[in-house]
């Protein structure tokens, strides 16, 4: 019987005896939550340096165990999960090195891959695997408490297994990610990367400009700036609230994808400009009607609802906060 004394014949076969899970944010604490809720772990150990985050999980309930210690915490795992910004990676993996047990299998939920693997596979001891992930998923909440069982279902969850990646680990890893409600994709690390580039970490790139931007304008006072921020500003604010250590560390460590598509991202726009400035609305209307068509795709694949307004209920009513957007990947 394991140490946590559930018979490993209590568990489903996609199950861990023993989970850890390094870094209780949003999606460490997703993850606990959903792990829980699907029974794939028997254990859950939850580690975290912050003691305010500790404090946290222990008065949530999100783990059997918490610590800030990582290698007393990943001692003895079955899979370790790395949910730190990309950046700590490197070092998170060196401190835990020591204290994985033989056959042990590290994750991580990056949103890049190649400096991931970098970083980490360096450290870890012969006897462990290292199968990277990333879940698709998210909001631009943060912190223990802004996670939720159901943030993966229906979500994409991409695979990078290294080149000799375990087979076994792998397709454990895929299914503790399915027995989630992801819908689990693999690829290389670069071509994760590149298509990530485009897919999510230029849009913040855009987002988080035209943010700050709109801030910067001297002629549009800050209360304009809230007071009218309908359609898409207001949209584009959602995402500018995202982790600023996260994705800091994403722009940093996937640096040449992201110029790369910043460079095709200026080439179209230059033309953009040149079919306004030249009164080019066959131009407009055809990118307009490619970009809908791309739109109606995403919603087809399930990604995102027709609803009238994003789904969102409406306005709130004067002098109330309006409802979070919860679910949709930042």
């Amino acid at each position: 019987m394991p140490e946590d004394g559930l018979p490993d014949c209590a568990l489903p076969e996609r199950a861990f005896g023993r989970l850890a899970i390094v870094g209780l944010g949003l999606i460490g604490s997703s993850i606990a939550r959903a792990a829980r809720a699907n029974g794939l772990a028997g254990t859950i150990v939850a580690i975290d340096r912050d003691a305010g985050v500790i404090g946290r999980v222990r008065a949530l309930g999100l783990a059997e165990e918490a610590t800030q210690d990582v290698a007393a915490g990943v001692a003895g795992a079955d899979l370790v999960i790395l949910c730190v910004p990309v950046g700590a990676a490197g070092a998170v993996a060196a401190a835990m090195a020591g204290a994985l047990k033989p056959g042990a299998i590290v994750s991580d939920v990056g949103s890049v891959k190649a400096a991931v693997v970098a970083a980490v596979a360096p450290h870890l001891p012969p006897h462990a695997a290292f199968v990277p992930a990333h879940p698709v998923a998210g909001t631009e909440q943060s912190g223990p408490d802004a996670g939720f069982a159901t943030l993966f279902q229906g979500r994409w969850c991409i695979l990078t297994p290294p080149e000799g990646a375990d087979p076994q680990a792998v397709a454990r890893v895929r299914a503790f990610w399915e027995g989630m409600g992801s819908v689990v994709e693999t690829m290389t690390p670069a071509h994760h990367d590149l298509v990530l580039a485009i897919t999510s970490h230029v849009p913040h790139l855009i987002a988080y400009n035209i943010v700050g931007t709109a801030a910067d304008l001297e002629t549009v006072t800050q209360s304009e700036v809230i007071k009218f921020s309908a359609g898409g500003f207001r949209d584009f604010t959602r995402i500018a609230a995202s982790d600023p250590t996260m994705w800091r560390d994403v722009f940093l460590t996937n640096k040449d994808a992201v110029l790369e598509m910043l460079g095709r991202f200026n080439e179209d726009l230059a033309a953009l400009a040149r079919a306004i400035r030249w009164d080019d609305g066959e131009a407009l209307h055809a990118l307009f009607t490619r970009t809908r068509a791309i739109r109606r795709g995403i919603v087809a694949m399930g990604q995102e609802t027709a609803e009238p307004d994003f789904g969102r209920r409406g306005p709130a009513p004067q002098g109330t906060a309006p409802p979070p957007l919860a679910g949709r990947e930042p």
